[in-house]
């Protein structure tokens, strides 16, 4: 509920500040004195936009801070604890206006968005007036109004939820098929590429092995006449190592001179025989065979010419062939995937059509209650004549809706025999504000928010009508607290609390104020509700038993 308000410097408001009570407020005042300024300040902290020339005349800026006690309001207390803006169970809105246009706004003093203190402001306050937040025009809330009445908002959630679900799941389904062609397409030229890869059947290692042996088979000839060379010169050298050794052995030479040079001598001829059994044994293992060669060249080119396709590195051709296989799978799975997409949609389809029957048959048994009710309360308001209709239009698709097969929406005629017509194109701004009443008493068991504001309710009654809208209001308070701008002593006798809006001027400017009134300062502002400025005994006594039995 609003427990505060303090307004500086807005229109001709140059201080004010009010602490509210539960149960239910009147706001009085005599004409042009400013009754709504407070309304419209509210507003201005619920995310109204602003106008600049609402800053007080000579000032810089208007600021407006609003309170609220939100321990019974747990949607307000979950919204702020969404975006880490709880602070406990108290909640300051504020806004500040400057004259040259700029808006600043404020949640538990954090900046805010107007978008974000509209829909915060919609979970704290509704205010029905004939300028603003006339919530009840809007046929989404027309709808929560209907079901919060009927009951089943579990139901209502379930078939939102499976709506949601069967749209999401078409959304996916729309994305694979629009597709399909595409990846038909790069499927058949992946099952290509896969299976040409897996004719090749390249081994772990084969490809260096083979380039290897290419090099080997390649040079054959080459290897064997080098060898063979080489050989030739080994036995050469040992036919000439053995005649110096002989050279050696003669007499002449000294045999300790010579002992050294024939023991390397011995040693070479040794290494030589040695080299030469080396050499001949690579000259056995050296074949020339240019079939193996053939075949050794054409899978070499099988390789190459793969990697070329591909422009890849021949040595990159298995991993390459894992990457592709990989897809095809993945794409193959999507075929599948589509079939299960299939499968899901039907069953939620199927779902849907059984919870929405449920649901609209619910909707169809609590729209004939409520517009029963309706009806018996604008009976009491004047509005005998007014015939008021929640109807039920089928929507024109059959694929699931979140709000079920029913578009909802309240229907009013305020003449006899006129067909029903939406609210906003028939009510005027009092017939409105006296609907909303009516629905608001109604409802009072099912609704959410904790305060609502009724401006200007009375518009156009008198009598036992006002007696009947002030006992509604009364009774509303009950269930919540209920701000009212009045001109009816009917209505303002009614009130738990009672606020007195004046104005005084002047040659400068004009300045209005706001007071909260004892018993006794109640009564007269009664009194003069009831006969104008000149106050009379008789309209004092009448004022007395107005107050004495508010009910």
């Amino acid at each position: 509920m609003l427990t505060h308000i303090n307004i500086t410097n807005y229109t001709i408001v140059s201080s004010l500040e009010m602490e509210f009570q539960a149960g239910m407020t009147v706001i009085t005042g005599e004409t042009g004195a400013g009754k709504s300024i407070m309304l419209d300040a509210l507003g201005l902290c619920l995310g109204d936009r602003a106008d600049p020339k609402a800053v007080r005349h000579g000032c810089e800026r208007a600021e407006i801070n609003a309170q609220f006690d939100i321990s019974d309001i747990p949607a307000a207390k979950a919204w702020l604890a969404e975006r880490d803006l709880l602070q406990g169970d108290e909640c300051l809105l504020r806004r500040i206006v400057t004259g040259e246009g700029r808006s600043r706004a404020y949640i538990n003093g954090s900046a805010s968005t107007l978008l974000d203190c509209g829909d915060f402001g919609e979970l704290l306050i509704d205010i029905h007036s004939q300028h603003a937040h006339q919530s009840l025009l809007r046929k989404d809330n027309q709808r929560h109004i209907l079901d919060a009445f009927a009951g089943h908002q579990a139901l209502t959630s379930k078939v939102e939820q499976t709506a949601s679900d069967w749209l999401r799941t078409r959304r996916e389904l729309e994305l694979l098929t629009s597709a399909q062609d595409e990846h038909n397409a790069r499927a058949q030229l992946l099952a290509y590429q896969v299976e040409e890869l897996d004719q090749l059947a390249l081994q772990e290692g084969e490809l260096p092995a083979l380039e290897a042996e290419q090099k080997a088979l390649s040079n054959a000839e080459n290897i064997l006449h080098s060898a063979h060379q080489a050989l030739d010169l080994c036995e050469a050298q040992e036919g000439g190592t053995q005649q110096a050794l002989q050279l050696l052995q003669e007499d002449a030479h000294s045999e300790v001179a010579v002992s050294a040079a024939r023991e390397l001598l011995d040693s070479a001829a040794i290494q030589l025989t040695e080299a030469k059994g080396e050499i001949q044994a690579y000259i056995d293992q050296v074949q020339i065979d240019p079939q193996r060669l053939e075949e050794v060249d054409k899978r070499l080119t099988s390789f190459y010419d793969i990697a070329r396709k591909h422009k890849i590195m021949p040595e990159k051709i298995s991993e390459r062939h894992a990457t592709l296989s990989e897809e095809l799978q993945g794409l193959n799975h999507g075929g599948q995937h589509i079939e299960q997409l299939e499968k899901d949609m039907t069953s939620l389809a199927q779902q849907y059509q059984k919870d929405a029957a449920t649901l609209g048959k619910q909707r169809k048994s609590a729209a004939k209650k409520l517009d029963k009710k309706i009806g018996a309360q604008l009976g009491g308001l004047a509005m005998e004549q007014c015939k008021f209709e929640v109807a039920l239009h089928t929507r024109d698709s059959d694929q699931p809706h979140p709000q079920g097969r029913e578009d909802i929406e309240f229907l009013i005629s305020t003449n006899p025999g006129a067909p029903t017509q939406p609210l906003g194109k028939i009510a005027s701004g009092g017939e409105l504000s006296r609907i909303s009443l009516a629905i608001q008493v109604v409802t009072s068991s099912v609704g959410t928010q904790s305060s609502l504001v009724f401006d200007e309710v009375d518009v156009g009654i008198g009598g036992a009508v006002a007696e009947s809208v002030g006992s509604l209001l009364r009774t509303l308070a009950d269930k919540a607290q209920v701000l009212c701008v009045t001109h009816l002593p009917q209505v303002a006798a009614q009130g738990h609390q009672h606020l007195q809006v004046s104005k005084t001027s002047d040659k400068d400017s004009a300045h209005t104020t706001m007071s909260q009134l004892d018993d006794k300062d109640k009564v007269l502002e009664i009194a003069r509700m009831l006969g104008g400025k000149k106050i009379t005994e008789q309209s004092m006594a009448h004022a007395r038993e107005m107050v004495g039995s508010p009910r």
